[in-house]
This record gives C-alpha cells, sequence and structure tokens, in this order.
C-alpha cells in the first residue's frame, strides 16, 4: 500500500486524538454514581500494628466506608498472587510470605495500606484519613540491598532464617572455576546497580464497578497484561474470570511498573463491592514515589578470567538482588535475563550466583529491560577495565573476542542461543556513524574549554519476545470497513499505528477504514500483554496470519463470485483480478459479498473475521552498538552528552519512525540512570527522594540529536523476521554513557565510577587527584 507499506516511517495514528485531549486514561473515566478512595498507609517503613480506630473517619462528612483487613476477610478477598518454582540455596522451595493488599498486623515498608476511606469525593476522603487513628509500635528496618544479608540484619519476615528470599545459581561453576585456575590475567570489579522508580507520565490508578445483580465485576486500570491479571485477580475476588472484566484504554507510560497487580486494585473492587457504588483511586505524585513499585537495586562482584591474548576464558558473578518487601511476579528475570552476561563474546564459561533479598522497601518489578540493562553493563564495564589493566585498546579487545556470523546460531555460556547477529559489522558501522577517527581533535578542542571529553562505547544484545504467545483478530463488519484487535496492550509504544500499517499492507486498505481495539478482556479473544519487547514479534505475527486466513478464504469467495478456478486468481494491492476476466473485487468488495451465506460456496461460514494465535518456539536477540561522547566541566563536574550514535539490529524495521522514538526513550531512561535517577532511603526506611525536587530526571535538553542507523539481521524466529526494539535503547546507553565517563576521567586515575554519576560525585573525584 505505498505510502503505508511495511518499512515506512509513518506518522502514529495515535497522536492527533491524544495530542487535542482525547486520551481516555483512567482518570477520565467518570460512572454514574462514582466516589472516590483514599488510601491510609503506614508513616513506618517496619512496624507492628497494635491497633486501627476508624470510629472518628467513619463518622466524618461525605464517608461512605472505611474498609480495613477485616472487611477483606469477611467479604472473601484473598492476598496478591506471589510466585511460586523459586529455590533457596539447598534446593528447598522458597518460602512464599503473603502479600495482602489491606495489612493487619505488621507493616514492612511506607506503601503498606492499613485503610481506605470512601467517600464522595476526594476531599472529604482525605480529611476523612487523617481521622484514621492507628497504634505503632516501630521497629529497625533495613533498607539497603547490600546490608540485608548482614547477621545482624533486622528481617523483615520474623518467621523466616534471614532476608533470603530466593538463590538461583546459573551456569557451570565447575567448568567456570577450571578458565579460572588457567587464566593469565582476571579482572574483579564490584558494581552497585541504584535502586530507580518508573515515574510514568500517568500515575497510577484504578475504578472499581462492582455489579450485585450479576455478580460481576469491572476494573478500569492501566496493566499491561489484562488477560493474565485478570487470571490472578479472579481468584482474589473468588469469582471465575467471566465474572471480571479488565478495561485498560490509554496508558500513559508503564515500563514494566503496570505490569503485575497492585494493592490498589482488588481495594477499589471491595470498596465498590460494599458501598453499591463505583469507586476511584488516583494516585497522587508524592504517593506514587512512596508507593510505586521500583526497579533495579543489585550488588554484582565480577570476575573476568582472560589468557595472555585477552581472549575470554571465564566470567564469574555473584549478584545479590533487591525484592523489596514483598515477593511478586517478576522477580523471575534476576535468573531469566541473567544470559545479557555472555554479551556479543564467545566466553565459554560463565556461572553466576543470584541471591534475592528482603528489606523494607517498595517490592522491585520489571523495569524497561528487566535485568538486561544491568547485566549488559556489567559485562561492558568489565571488557573495558580488563582493557585498561592488560593494555589492550577496548575496541581491539571485542574484535578478539566477537561472536562471528558464521557461528550462529550460537549456544553461549550463559543460557542463551543466539539466533543472528553481525556484531563486529555493526561496531564498525557505529565507530563510522560517530565519527571515532576524529575523536582526537574533538577532546583536544574540548581541553581548550577546560572540558574533559569521553569516549564509551557498549556492544550489547538483550533477549527478547521469548517462547510466548499472543492473539490478533480481523473483525470485517458488513460494509467492508474492519476492527483489528489484540491482547498485546499498548503503553505508548505506537501498536495502533504498526498493527495496522502491516494489516492495510497485507490487504489493501487505508488506515482510515481501520478500527483499532485493544485493552479490553470482554472484547478480545485472547491475549497475553505487552512487555519484554515481544509486540512486533509475537503480535505482529499474529496479525500477519490472520491476513494469510483472510486472503484464503476471501481468494475462495472471488474464485466462486467470478466463476473461475482460484489457481487463475492473482491478489495485488487488496485486489484479485485474473487474466481471463476483466473482472476484480477487492477484500472490501469479498466481505460485504461474504455477509450473505447465499453468495457463497456450499458449506462455507459467512463473514470474512478471521483469528490468528501465533505461537513463539524461541526467542529472539536483538543486538547492537552504542557509542557516547561526554564533557565534564573541570571545575563543576558538570556533564554533558555531546555526541550520540547507534547502529542497532532489530531484525526486519516495520516503522523507522517508530523504532527510533523507541531507542531515542530506552536511551534517556538508561543515561537517566547513569548520571542522575535514584531513590535513596535514610537508615529508619523513610524515602528521601520522594518528589522531582529530590529524583532528578532527565529533559530533552540533556542529549544531542542521536544518530541512528539500522542493520537488520531478520531472525528466523518469527515469520517477519522482527526482533524486539523496546528495551534496546536503555540495555545499550547504561553501559556507553558509563565507560564515557571513566574513559573522560581516566586522566585522574579513576578505573569505574558508581551510578548515578552526579556532578558533585564527579567534581569529588576530580579533586581528591
Amino acid at each position: 500500500m505505498g505510502e503505508f507499506a511495511i518499512g515506512q516511517g509513518v506518522p502514529r495514528f495515535e497522536d492527533p486524538r491524544l495530542i487535542r485531549g482525547g486520551g481516555r486514561y483512567t482518570d477520565d473515566i467518570k460512572l454514574a454514581g462514582m466516589v472516590h478512595g483514599v488510601a491510609v498507609r503506614s508513616p513506618y517503613a517496619h512496624a507492628t500494628i497494635k491497633s486501627i480506630d476508624i470510629d472518628a473517619a467513619r463518622e466524618a462528612p461525605g464517608v461512605l466506608a472505611v474498609i480495613t483487613a477485616a472487611d477483606a476477610k469477611k467479604h472473601g478477598f484473598g492476598d496478591l498472587p506471589v510466585p511460586g518454582g523459586l529455590k533457596m540455596r539447598d534446593g528447598s522451595p522458597a518460602p512464599r510470605p503473603r502479600y495482602p493488599f489491606l495489612v493487619e498486623d505488621r507493616v514492612r515498608w511506607l506503601g503498606d495500606i492499613v485503610a481506605f476511606v470512601v467517600a464522595e469525593t476526594v476531599a472529604q476522603a482525605l480529611d476523612a484519613a487523617e481521622l484514621v487513628v492507628v497504634d505503632y509500635e516501630p521497629l529497625p528496618a533495613v533498607t539497603a540491598t547490600a546490608d540485608a544479608m548482614k547477621p545482624d540484619a533486622p528481617k523483615v519476615w520474623p518467621k523466616l532464617a534471614d532476608n533470603v528470599g530466593f538463590v538461583e545459581p546459573i551456569g557451570d561453576k565447575g567448568k567456570t572455576d577450571e578458565a579460572f585456575k588457567n587464566a593469565h590475567h582476571v579482572t574483579r570489579q564490584t558494581f552497585v546497580i541504584n535502586r530507580v522508580t518508573a515515574v510514568s507520565m500517568e500515575p497510577r490508578g484504578a475504578v472499581g464497578d462492582y455489579n450485585a445483580t450479576d455478580n460481576h465485576y469491572t476494573i478500569y486500570t492501566a496493566i499491561q497484561r489484562p488477560h493474565p491479571s485478570r487470571a490472578d485477580l479472579a481468584p482474589i475476588l473468588g469469582v471465575p474470570e467471566s465474572k471480571l472484566r479488565i478495561v485498560t484504554g490509554d496508558t500513559g507510560g508503564s515500563f514494566g511498573m503496570k505490569s503485575p497487580i497492585n494493592p490498589e486494585t482488588p481495594l477499589v473492587l471491595l470498596a465498590s463491592k460494599i458501598v453499591g457504588r463505583p469507586v476511584k483511586w488516583i494516585s497522587t505524585r508524592t504517593e506514587a514515589f512512596m508507593t510505586d513499585p521500583q526497579a533495579r537495586d543489585n550488588v554484582t562482584e565480577a570476575e573476568l578470567a582472560l589468557d595472555k591474548n585477552g581472549v575470554f576464558l571465564g566470567l564469574r558473578v555473584k549478584l545479590t538482588a533487591a525484592i523489596g518487601a514483598y515477593l511478586q511476579p517478576g522477580m523471575q528475570a534476576f535468573f531469566l535475563n541473567a544470559g545479557t552476561l555472555a554479551g556479543c563474546y564467545r566466553t565459554p564459561a560463565i556461572f553466576v550466583d543470584v541471591t534475592a533479598v528482603y528489606s523494607n522497601t517498595n517490592p522491585v518489578r520489571p523495569y524497561r529491560g528487566n535485568g538486561r540493562p544491568e547485566a549488559a553493563y556489567v559485562i561492558e564495564r568489565m571488557v573495558d577495565i580488563a582493557a585498561d589493566e592488560m593494555g589492550i585498546d577496548p575496541i581491539e579487545l571485542r574484535r578478539r573476542n566477537y561472536i562471528a556470523p558464521q557461528q550462529m546460531p550460537f549456544k553461549t555460556g550463559l543460557t542463551f542461543t543466539y539466533d543472528t547477529g553481525e556484531f563486529e559489522t555493526n561496531m564498525d558501522l557505529a565507530l563510522k556513524l560517530a565519527d571515532a577517527k576524529g575523536f582526537k581533535a574533538r577532546k583536544a578542542e574540548s581541553r581548550k574549554r577546560n572540558k574533559l571529553r569521553g569516549f564509551g562505547l557498549s556492544n550489547t544484545i538483550e533477549r527478547a519476545a521469548a517462547d510466548l504467545t499472543e492473539g490478533a483478530e480481523i473483525r470485517f463488519d458488513r460494509s467492508g470497513s474492519v476492527t483489528l484487535v489484540t491482547g498485546a496492550d499498548s503503553q505508548g509504544q505506537g501498536h495502533e499505528t504498526v498493527f495496522k500499517q502491516l494489516v492495510c499492507d497485507k490487504l489493501g486498505i487505508a488506515p482510515g477504514e481501520v478500527q483499532y481495539v485493544q485493552g479490553d478482556t470482554d472484547q478480545i479473544f485472547y491475549g497475553v500483554g505487552t512487555g519484554g519487547s515481544r509486540s512486533s514479534a509475537l503480535a505482529g505475527s499474529a496479525f500477519l496470519r490472520a491476513t494469510e486466513k483472510v486472503i484464503a478464504k476471501a481468494r475462495a469467495i472471488a474464485a466462486h463470485t467470478l466463476n473461475i478456478d482460484e489457481t487463475d486468481l492473482k491478489f495485488e494491492d487488496g485486489v484479485f483480478s485474473s487474466p481471463r476476466t476483466n473482472q476484480t473485487l477487492n477484500v472490501q468488495e469479498i466481505a460485504r459479498i461474504a455477509a450473505d451465506p447465499t453468495k457463497l460456496p456450499k458449506d462455507m461460514e459467512a463473514g470474512l473475521t478471521q483469528t490468528a494465535v501465533f505461537q513463539g518456539t524461541a526467542a529472539n536477540y536483538p543486538n547492537g552498538c552504542h557509542i557516547c561522547e561526554v564533557e565534564i566541566d573541570r571545575d563543576t563536574g558538570k556533564v554533558e552528552i555531546v555526541r550520540y550514535a547507534v547502529v542497532d539490529d532489530v531484525g526486519t524495521v516495520l516503522n523507522p519512525m517508530l523504532l527510533h522514538g523507541q531507542i531515542h526513550g530506552g536511551i534517556a531512561q538508561g543515561a537517566g540512570q547513569i548520571l542522575m535517577e535514584n531513590i535513596a532511603f535514610d537508615s529508619e526506611g523513610q524515602i528521601v527522594t520522594g518528589s522531582f525536587m529530590d529524583y532528578a530526571m532527565p529533559h530533552a535538553h540533556d542529549f544531542p540529536p542521536i544518530k541512528i542507523q539500522a542493520h537488520p539481521v531478520p531472525t528466523p524466529t518469527n515469520p517477519l523476521g522482527v526482533k524486539g526494539a523496546g528495551e534496546a535503547g536503555t540495555v545499550g546507553a547504561m553501559p556507553a554513557v558509563a565507560n564515557a565517563l571513566v574513559d573522560a576521567l581516566s586522566e585522574f586515575g579513576v578505573k569505574h565510577i558508581d551510578m548515578p554519576a552526579t556532578s558533585e560525585r564527579l567534581w569529588r573525584l576530580m579533586q581528591s587527584e
């Protein structure tokens, strides 16, 4: 379809509606009789609850109910889901402490909810919440991941032996230990990967609506995986899935934070059941900092063994990762994505020891890349450190260890089997795109302005799509217009645009005649949801399969209508034609014919609607090379990213405009963590970065124009040949920016800089030399 064909940079169809204020976000939901809820949360990171007095709050103006854990029990509501299948070091099953959405005896972080006030207005609910009196007995808290395993650390769960949540050894320990015995050189480094938060543009929120007549619940909330979340939420409510509907509408960002069920989700449904009216809860920004699930936060001890020529022999990693106060879905990423530690290299022996620990902090959940950026950061920093220690150029050291294209598919030393990739070519293209040869002159020019200039490179790879499924439906109505339906839920990625583009290209339909539906479990026949850079590979392939089914049925109808053999029909640009007749039929005309059973071949069902579910059998592995140049002011430590270039292999590029947007956003989040973003708690567990006055985020002016070049090597793991793109920018940016900072400060003897590399931290490093 020309301008809308696959590979064209089609502007987003969603944008005109969104920028004109036509978005349908959670706070836009207004139901008849709707009232408002406010959560009463613990002011302590750790305390026992001696008593809760709600009498005064219950009598306050406009209050309809004050709900506590006793009400949840009375109505038979269960706890939030806690994952199983995890192990302890001795191989025994990991304990699964309960995760209540209303707490009655012991609070374990600042976000724990002890009561929920429902009133006619938000202001009335806020006023009444101040009247809830809770008698707490404060307890010692542990907030730092590095402290959680100390013998004297306060225990988050007193019945457990310590704060260890689960342990996962990955790889061949014996083979790796043997590699280190034969090493000529061993590089060692400890990395503290700090805690960050998603700070999505749209805060979390939920509207619960209970219909007593049908014993049916409807929840309006931004959530990445509506169908799996319905499966998790229904048992909490004590109803079959058919009695629960989840509607997401538009979602103003998530990055993984809005993937599993939050405590407020069943809470508004319980509240609606109790008061008999719809109940809305919307987080404030302050509440979001205090209670949103947070991310990253681990301490990694890494060792890289090399021979005398710089060839990698083995990698050994000890990882202590934060869980937060409660174990919840998504934690498995600590080991499922650890394979990223292998990088783009032939390292034959790798062993990773993962220990996940509880602390009195926000629960940790998936966040853009979900373990991949952390792993890429570790291996790419280790390569630069090893290069420095052995006196080998870091670019040359990478060349000596890259996996070659002819070795694909390649089984790494740690869990992953790469499908395709041309890693050295990526680097060569990126070096040219970044004008690496001109860096020396640019560095000299920067010095004249009292600036230190650094060059950082990362050649990274990640796992995407995995062996999951996704559904798609192409629904023709009687007029021939089309509705596209999928379970892949967008949070700003541009799903509507790329899926319309794909279907319109294959069927010859104009995008203006196509309606797009997502995020409603009552309208979508099957869905798994969005996450892990899977949508283009899985949902895209499902739509491709559905178009093939449409074309096959349309061909049969066209042949019957034109009274010719199917083999005589040609299909191009949405039109069936034959050299044996001057007649033609397009897909929409055939859809109108298909609505009349009397015009169809014998035993053919009416309608042209088709569904497909694509089952992925293997992950794909997007990869690329990022090159960053920074300037650091000698007098102030202020950092400026002055140049940035990316060569990415995401397989077949469906829409370069969308791809560039995803890479830009990912780079901002990766660079933001390295340079400024940081969640911090004091010793008592109080968050000290609880607003935008304390938590720094990058702005558009913090970045130069980003040069992006695609080097697509299509993957055989799906019929489109696409690889994931949503998280690639973050995976590559963290190590590239970090390597550039260290390079700029190398003349001061700096070998490593912990994140966030704030201006103050850099200034102090320069003063200490």
